[in-house]
């Protein structure tokens, strides 16, 4: 998109350059098992300049003062968490990058989520990428002037704040086996906290603690990874650990209720050129007569899991819980990355960090190519110029 770099990028790119980027990447680390793409996305200033602007637009409505009121329902009864915290601790929007009505490259919202993704990751993905290629060194992932020791310094703060980071653990159901395990390695790496599987954890009284050296350590935060989507009604997990929906002497980084407050229950309350027309079903009076131009997604599910992008009238008849469900016009991504032998989709997910207390600041972003029917890693397995990426800008 920045013509002068993916031309130089092209030009420059050999297969032996991309195996051993891949190598140098996972130096270190445990075996990546999704497609890392074969080039970042070169953004130009236009786009970060409406990116941004979208990214506010979101973040106004969040922080209205009736935000909580309108996403109470968004919370399954089932996964209600005690002593939820005033606001999250991220902020990620996904857009797909599309064209307007003038044929200007615009980003169009898919996704929300008041979750982590991958902080950690995505760093050392951009630095690996300008390395290995040898790329500008002005180009950056960052946003708001940082740079890697500043962006470290204030994903930290999130993380640890006043406490000591043996005292701060990233937990998930099996955390070193993991999909995404590797941005869990690599956060360890730079905040010094541990990663723990949730059976390593364990419950006095209200308090938690794991074991380290045959010592008991005391855990004051928990830098949550766990998706409770995943666990639907398996809450045998928790038996050999602690259950979250607990009162517990626990910090939650970030408290898991926002999973649920900011995600696609909260885009039928947004109005924005940077977002599609969408509805919750059960409000929906008249089927659209060109369901063509519609996806249907469940409000409760993580990486694009039952989404039906060829809906009929037959689908959403279907439904019994149509309260769980939006109807979304469709987005027409663009295929704007310049591939050797063709065009190829993209989507940004801008990341914000949240300090408690303070405003959400917009940091870093992470890009996904596709040549499937959907963006997600797992969908377009069978390409080449596709998968995770990150976006790099002129500083």
């Amino acid at each position: 998109m920045i013509q002068k770099y993916r031309k130089a990028f092209n030009e420059n790119f050999t297969e032996e350059r991309y195996n051993h980027f891949l190598k140098k990447l996972g130096e270190g680390f445990p075996e990546i098992p999704f497609r890392v793409a074969e080039t970042p996305i070169f953004i130009p200033d236009a786009l970060k300049k409406k990116l941004i602007a979208a990214g506010e637009e979101i973040i106004s409505l969040i922080k209205q003062d009736n935000f909580k009121e309108l996403t109470q329902k968004a919370i399954p009864k089932e996964w209600n968490v005690p002593n939820e915290i005033a606001h999250p601790h991220f902020l990620t929007f996904d857009y797909g990058l599309c064209k307007d009505e003038s044929g200007e490259l615009t980003p169009m919202l898919i996704e929300m989520q008041g979750f982590p993704s991958l902080y950690g990751f995505q760093t050392h993905l951009a630095k690996t990428y300008k390395k290995e290629f040898d790329l500008d060194e002005k180009l950056s992932p960052y946003f708001n002037g940082l740079d890697e020791t500043s962006y470290f310094e204030l994903f930290k703060r999130v993380i640890i704040g006043e406490h000591r980071p043996q005292e701060v653990a990233l937990m998930d159901i099996d955390a070193p086996n993991q999909k995404t395990a590797i941005d869990f390695f690599v956060t360890a790496k730079h905040l010094g906290i541990k990663i723990l599987a949730l059976e390593e954890i364990s419950k006095e009284g209200n308090q938690l603690f794991y074991e380290e050296n045959g010592q008991k350590i005391k855990l004051k935060r928990i830098y949550n990874r766990l998706i409770f989507d995943e666990i639907g009604e398996n809450t045998d997990i928790f038996k050999n650990s602690f259950d979250p929906r607990e009162e517990l002497d626990i910090e939650w980084i970030t408290h898991p209720n926002w999973f649920y407050r900011i995600s696609k229950y909260t885009m039928p309350f947004l109005k924005s050129e940077f977002v599609p027309e969408t509805r919750f079903l059960n409000t929906i009076e008249n089927i659209p007569t060109d369901l063509e131009n519609y996806v249907l997604k469940p409000l409760f599910s993580f990486a694009g899991m039952g989404v039906i992008i060829d809906v009929t009238e037959a689908d959403i008849i279907a439904i019994k819980d149509p309260e769980n469900w939006i109807l979304q016009r469709k987005v027409t991504y663009e295929p704007v990355i310049k591939a050797p032998d063709a065009g190829v989709k993209a989507e940004i997910r801008m990341m914000y960090l949240w300090p408690e207390g303070e405003e959400p600041q917009l940091c870093i972003n992470l890009g996904r190519l596709s040549r499937g029917k959907m963006i997600g890693v797992r969908y377009n397995a069978d390409f080449d110029w596709v998968g995770g990426s990150v976006g790099l800008m002129e500083k």
